[in-house]
């Protein structure tokens, strides 16, 4: 466009000149007008676009709070309102089974009443299965009742009937505890001539002077222990009975049976820290505090030995006052080996060598690492989660294949199987790890599992190393489903105690024996067994 001094170049009336230099002036206005515009509003939209990239931003980890969220969300509603596992536990789908089965009973019972009370010509009465019914234990007791016709003779005819075979029917039946009395009659026989008495001596007996048999002795620390039965609860069964039996006496039968147990449970953790490879958790307990009226948390402690290598299966509990890594340093002192823990930081310091000795090598649980991937799945369905579970249960699924085989076996099964697929899943945990924001539920899953990956791949390069410690976490669960009837543990002696009752009933389930049995036999032995054959007392497999 010309500019109003080019225009003189042109041959023009001057009246048109002007006109003309008055519109291109008014157009080059026009042209700054709309630049100035344009330069405003690319400011605005570089503004906006920066503006926009900051609201990116944050709402990307406002999404990364809020998934996180959700899944604790998730993970605290199922842990208070739900199961608290993987999967339903033994116990939970016991109970459920155990409601279906009664209802269903209880329907099949009203509808066969029903049927009773119409007239017999229209009743059809249902076949009842029987082909689950187990037949009942040989080893039991049987007693016998026989049912003989009113008449050896034909109701028909008159004539006599021959018999052809027995028809045998059995019914199970049961006796409540059942108190009775040992009453020891010692003669006494006197010597008139130099006048001396002599008797049988005393029995010897784990309480001297008690009232208590063994058998009551075992009954108590089996329903204390066990079946988790306070003792005022034992108080009232015996009161059923016309028996009285004070918590104070029962308190200090199991004080003195508790006491002399203590050699077998010191034995038992010496067998214990012979192994090699040993795996540990622990769990909260309340304990009274004298004084305030509250409860403080004190924890039991669970050392077991592994079940893929040859020996007797053990598992000692070791009770603290609380939860810091130095009980577990004093508990296994200078034993060295593969020790099989969780994440919990009051271990590490077992991982690094001291100076005096060689350090524990770390295992780590594969089911834990498991647990984080399943609890993102539940709280929202992730395909990342799923696809780590699926890779997870081949892994287990190798382990089942291998629980039989030889520990030489069990390495080849895993080197030719585990690893590729270990290799793999570390591949994957790093390639899908990349895509994923910081500090969300996935991340921490992941990161989880590749912070722990060298101590998690371990069990994968022997054949006796286990792949998780669930065998612990067993151990453990039936005490913290007790903790749900005892409530707490008044005492940290008696909390010492309870781990001691429970290092050998424990014990005795690992090795298939029957505690009751057990116990009863050993404190009947135990009074006058010598010292040096106190490991034939123990209750291991034989």
């Amino acid at each position: 466009m010309k500019t109003p001094a080019e225009l003189t170049a042109f041959d023009l009336e001057t009246a048109t000149k002007t006109e003309l230099a008055a519109l291109v002036q008014s157009l080059l206005e026009q042209v700054q007008r709309d630049a100035d515009t344009l330069a405003a509003k690319d400011a605005e939209i570089k503004c906006n676009v920066a503006q926009i990239e900051a609201n990116k931003a944050i709402i990307q980890a406002k999404d990364v709070k809020i998934e996180a969220l959700i899944h604790e969300l998730a993970h605290i509603r199922r842990i208070r309102y739900g199961v608290k596992s993987e999967s339903l536990t033994l116990l939970q789908r016991d109970m459920f089974e155990e409601t279906w089965n009664t209802d269903l009973s209880a329907i099949e019972a009203e509808v066969e009443q029903l049927q009773d009370d119409r007239p017999f010509d229209t009743v059809v009465k249902p076949i009842r299965p029987h082909a689950g019914r187990q037949p009942l234990p040989d080893h039991l007791p049987r007693i016998e009742h026989h049912h003989e016709p009113d008449s050896c003779a034909c109701g028909q005819c008159g004539s006599t009937l021959t018999k052809i075979r027995d028809d045998i029917t059995e019914q199970l039946d049961v006796e409540p505890a059942k108190f009775f009395v040992h009453r020891h009659i010692r003669p006494q026989y006197a010597c008139k001539r130099c006048e001396s008495i002599t008797a049988a001596p005393i029995p010897p007996a784990v309480i001297d002077g008690g009232m208590a048999a063994v058998g009551l002795l075992a009954w108590v620390m089996i329903s204390k222990y066990q079946d988790h039965l306070p003792l005022y609860r034992l108080e009232q069964i015996a009161a059923r009975d016309h028996v009285t039996l004070s918590r104070s006496t029962l308190a200090d039968w199991v004080a003195r049976v508790g006491l002399s147990l203590e050699p077998l449970v010191e034995r038992l953790k010496w067998h214990l820290l012979q192994g090699n490879t040993l795996l540990a958790d622990e769990t909260p307990v309340p304990q009274l505090d004298p004084g305030s009226g509250k409860t403080k948390k004190a924890y039991l402690w669970a050392y077991r030995s592994n079940d893929l290598q040859p020996g007797p299966r053990l598992i000692v509990f070791d009770y603290q006052p609380g939860r810091s890594g130095e009980y577990a340093r004093q508990f296994l002192g200078q034993w060295q080996g593969h020790l099989m823990v969780d994440d919990y930081g009051g271990y590490k310091a077992l991982f690094v060598s001291s100076g005096q000795r060689e350090p524990c090598i770390e295992l780590a649980c594969l089911a834990h690492a498991r647990r984080k991937f399943f609890d993102l799945h539940q709280a929202n369905q992730s395909p990342m989660a799923w696809e780590a579970l699926q890779r997870i249960s081949q892994l287990y699924a190798i382990e089942a294949e291998g629980k039989a085989l030889s520990i030489e076996a069990r390495q080849q099964l895993r080197a030719e199987k585990c690893q590729p697929l270990l290799t793999d899943f570390l591949a994957w945990l790093i390639k899908t790890r990349v895509g994923i924001a910081h500090g969300g539920a996935s991340a921490k899953a992941i990161d989880y599992t590749l912070k722990r990956w060298p101590a998690l791949i371990r069990y994968a390069e022997t054949g006796y190393l286990p792949i998780d410690n669930n065998p612990t976490e067993n151990c453990i669960r039936p005490i913290a489903v007790g903790k749900k009837n005892w409530l707490f543990v008044g005492s940290e002696r008696a909390g010492q105690r309870a781990a001691a009752i429970q290092t050998l009933l424990g014990t005795a389930k690992l090795n298939g024996l029957n505690p009751a049995e057990w116990l009863k036999d050993t404190l009947e032995k135990l009074p006058t067994w010598p010292n040096s054959r106190i490991d034939e007392l123990l209750p291991l497999a034989t």
